[in-house]
């Protein structure tokens, strides 16, 4: 067996050869990080050498569709601390806790947490932070900051929102538009030492922020305003628990006003009512969550005997109704093994459908829904919308709850002809209703109309969504007609308004559970009656003494055209024997 061995001369060449192959692959990795890479590692150098400080970006306004300011930002500042550039602490403690009004136990916390960078208060005003800046304490920062101010406070509460500590947008439009409204910010970047602390006499590295953009929306401030005053001085006489006021034009969904009071003060949003009992903060945020949401959009409700004017559309569109077949109202029907009361006890007689509507007699709709049957009022229920939420900008909608078809019966189909056993939001009927009358189209109720930019130039024009055909022309107009006699004679004049022709439905709505003497007293009207231009929906929720609302709602949405109509430029349409007087 022979005995292999490595002379030295191979060894030594051995031993230059892997040395060679390391030299070769280390110049090779070194040249390929340095001619490749080298940005990356002197970018990581720098930050190692560079404390950055953000500057927060101006969030875009909102304003109403006059230029009106809604929500627009006040200049503050950010008090922080660097733990590393301290260099008297107690000074800064004591000059901190007394100028911010910060308990002194606090303050010392922050100051002595070995971080980087410690934020001590946000939203300090100017003169605060200029007085703080003058004293030039070591290790105190004082960068200029933004926040969202609203200089109507409570006005359209419910539909504007309002903004987090991070200035994003919480609820409202300031959330649905977020992507809009928040601009880009900024930063401060400054050199250190190895220890952290600033070189002095080396400039800055700033990056400007840039300002979000702009949303003007359909809002009118001064229709938005008087419908609120209206809305408090009802919710205040009849005590109720809310009262809410829709106003939009019917022909492209743009919603002018939506009042839901109480309001809330956008500038403290986390302050509850007087009275609101919270002993944990779930109970506290509950009832921060009611506080914020608004009715017509996020909660249902039964609608009463507004959707009547559904279901004569659904039977005027299936050709089983026409406005002068008769009907007998003896004050209740009898549907299977039910007996159900018509609000008239003693009845309204023989009646045309005409008058039925006007009456809104229990009996008649009853009837006219019998007629319709379930396959239709299913078909036409989702013809008008009324399945599908509306699409409109704000988050949180409700949907519809409605019985399965099959599950649907006589009974069941008599009490959803007149408006009970089922739930849709405010605004489904809103949009419904303007279908309707407006010659058939289905809009997309909305608040968003154009995005500018810091110049006020237009960078979109926002679109929505329509269906056409809902509704045929003659069913409209047939509607409109039956509409203004409500109002001309029937349960809803107490909505006329002189040299106008008003169209609209009265309802009082009895509140689950039943026979607890609860009710939601509404009025739905339009105008003018020929070529809707404005509609307004209001509701008063649980109002106490007389609820009909006939009797309570419709003055309401009466005193609201009369001064609203001439301020839209909406001319009175008198007619020719009135014309004739003058």
């Amino acid at each position: 067996m022979k005995n292999f061995s490595i002379s030295s001369r191979n060894r030594v060449f051995l031993m230059v050869l892997v040395v060679t192959l390391c030299t070769v692959g280390l110049t090779g990795r070194l040249a390929y990080l340095m001619i490749f890479h080298s940005q990356y590692y002197i970018d990581l150098a720098t930050a190692l050498h560079e404390r950055e400080r953000s500057i927060k970006a101006p969030r875009g306004i909102i304003y109403d569709v006059n230029g009106e300011v809604l929500a627009g930002n006040r200049p503050v500042s950010t008090v922080s601390v660097i733990y590393n550039q301290v260099t008297d602490p107690e000074t800064v403690i004591d000059t901190l806790s007394d100028m911010l009004d910060m308990d002194r136990n606090e303050v010392a916390e922050k100051v002595n947490k070995r971080s980087v960078r410690e934020k001590i208060k946000s939203n300090v005003d100017k003169e605060t932070a200029d007085a703080l800046r003058d004293l030039e304490l070591d290790g105190v920062m004082v960068d200029e900051d933004y926040k969202r101010y609203y200089p109507y406070e409570s006005l359209a509460s419910k539909v504007i929102g309002f903004t987090g500590a991070d200035n994003q947008g919480i609820v409202g439009l300031e959330v649905s538009y977020d992507e809009y409204l928040m601009g880009e910010n900024g930063s401060i970047n400054t050199l250190t030492d190895a220890r952290g602390l600033e070189l002095e006499n080396l400039p800055e590295r700033r990056v400007e922020p840039k300002s979000g953009y702009n949303l003007v929306t359909t809002i009118d401030m001064n229709i938005q305003s008087y419908a609120e005053q209206l809305a408090e001085k009802v919710l205040i006489e009849k005590n109720a628990k809310r009262v809410c006021i829709l106003v939009m034009n019917p022909q492209n969904g743009e919603i002018l006003a939506l009042v839901d009071v109480p309001e809330y003060n956008l500038n403290d949003p986390y302050k509850l009512p007087e009275g609101t009992v919270a002993y944990t903060e779930e109970e506290k945020q509950d009832a921060l969550n009611r506080m914020w949401r608004c009715f017509c959009i996020n909660d249902t409700y039964e609608p009463g005997s507004t959707f009547k004017t559904v279901t004569a559309t659904m039977a005027f569109e299936a050709g089983v109704l026409s406005v002068e077949d008769t009907f007998n109202c003896p004050g209740f029907k009898i549907v299977e093994d039910r007996k159900i009361r018509c609000s008239k006890v003693t009845g309204h007689g023989h009646q045309t459908f005409r008058q039925g509507i006007m009456n809104s007699c229990n009996p008649v709709f009853m009837e006219v829904g019998a007629r319709v049957g379930v396959e239709g009022f299913y078909y036409y229920y989702d013809r008008l919308g009324l399945n599908d939420k509306t699409g409109i900008d704000l988050p949180g909608e409700a949907a519809s709850i409605i019985h399965k078809k099959e599950n649907v019966g006589p009974v069941e189909l008599a009490t959803m002809s007149f408006g009970q056993s089922f739930q849709i939001t405010p605004l489904e009927l809103a949009r419904a209703v303007s279908a309707i009358v407006n010659g058939g189209t289905l809009v997309t109720p909305h608040f968003g109309k154009y995005i500018t930019d810091e110049n006020d130039n237009i960078v979109k024009v926002l679109e929505y969504p329509t269906v056409e055909g809902a509704v045929s022309e003659e069913t409209s107009a047939t509607m409109r007609d039956l509409l203004l006699s409500v109002v001309s004679e029937g349960t809803g004049k107490n909505a006329k308004v002189e040299g106008y022709a008003i169209g609209g439905k009265t309802a009082t709505s009895e509140k689950l559970p039943r026979r607890n003497n609860k009710y939601i007293s509404s009025f739905l009207g339009f105008a003018p009656a020929d070529d809707p231009q404005v509609l307004a929906l209001i509701l008063i929720d649980e109002p106490e003494g007389v609820y009909y609302g006939g009797t309570i709602a419709a003055p309401v949405v009466g005193k609201l055209f009369s001064d609203i109509l001439p301020y839209l430029g909406i001319e009175a349409d008198y007619y020719p024997e009135e014309t004739e007087t003058n």
